[in-house]
C-alpha cells in the first residue's frame, strides 16, 4: 500500500508521519507542496501537522491553495483517502473538505500536553481497529484547535454518527467536545490529537497506531 505524506513550508511532523506509515507496511512517498501531483498509485494521503506557511491568514488557508493542495482535493473529490492532523485537519477544512472551522484555544494559550480521547464511531476507515467507547491517550499541541461548526452542522455530524473522536476532558474549548471528525463519505478524517506522535513505545504509549492499522486494513479488504 502506497502512503503520500505532504511537506509544507512550516511542517514539523511530515517525517512523524511518514514512519508511522511505514511501521504499519506502507510504501511512503514524500511529496512538496510545490508539487501539483500525488504520485502514481497512491492509496492514502497523510496531511501533517506544524505550522504551514507560517499559520498567515488563517491556520491552513495558504496551504489549502497551494498546488498539492489541488490534487489532494482532486483525490478526496474521486474517493480518495485522506488523514489531517493537526495544522493537517485545519488545511482540510479550508480546502472545504471537512465542515467547520478550528478557532483559537478558549484559553488563548498554546496547549502541548497528552489527553484522553473517546472513540465515537468504529465505522471508518481510521477508526475500525478500535470499537466505539474506547478510550486512547493522544498528544496534542495546538494554539488554534477549539473546533467550531454551526449548529445546522453540528446536528448533521450527529446525526450521521460522522464524530470520529471526542475529548474526554475538553482541553480547547472544541464544540461538543469533537476532536475529529469524518467527511460525508467517511473517507477524509480531520482531528486535532497526533496519532503519529503515539505509535511506537518509545514515544510512551502506542495508541495511536490503531489508526494506521485501521487504514491499511481497510485499503487490504477493498
Amino acid at each position: 500500500m502506497k502512503a503520500a505524506v505532504l511537506t509544507f513550508p512550516g511542517s514539523n511532523c511530515d517525517r512523524d508521519l511518514a514512519v508511522a506509515f511505514e511501521a504499519q507496511g506502507f510504501e511512503v512517498a514524500r511529496v512538496w507542496h510545490k508539487d501539483s501531483a500525488l504520485p502514481e498509485g497512491t492509496d492514502v494521503v497523510g496531511v501533517p501537522g506544524g505550522f504551514s506557511y507560517g499559520d498567515y491568514l488563517r491556520c491552513g488557508a495558504i496551504a489549502a491553495q497551494s498546488p498539492i493542495g489541488a490534487a489532494v482535493k482532486a483525490f478526496a473529490d474521486k474517493g480518495g483517502f485522506v488523514i489531517g492532523i493537526c495544522n493537517g485537519f485545519q488545511i482540510l477544512t479550508e480546502m472545504g473538505l471537512l465542515p467547520g472551522a478550528l478557532m483559537r484555544n478558549a484559553s488563548l494559550k498554546y496547549i502541548c500536553k497528552p489527553v484522553a480521547l473517546r472513540v465515537e464511531t468504529a465505522d471508518s476507515a481510521f477508526t475500525s481497529a478500535l470499537a466505539k467507547g474506547d478510550e486512547i491517550t493522544l498528544p496534542i499541541a495546538h494554539h488554534d484547535g477549539n473546533y467550531t461548526i454551526d449548529a445546522e452542522g453540528l446536528a448533521r455530524l450527529k446525526g450521521e454518527d460522522r464524530i470520529a473522536f471526542s475529548y474526554v476532558q475538553n482541553p480547547n474549548g472544541a464544540m461538543a467536545d469533537i476532536a475529529g471528525v469524518l467527511s460525508a463519505n467517511r473517507r477524509v478524517l480531520g482531528m486535532m490529537p497526533h496519532p503519529e506522535r503515539a505509535a511506537d513505545p518509545v514515544q510512551g504509549g502506542t495508541d495511536g497506531s490503531a489508526l494506521f492499522r485501521s487504514i491499511l486494513g481497510q485499503l487490504a479488504t477493498a
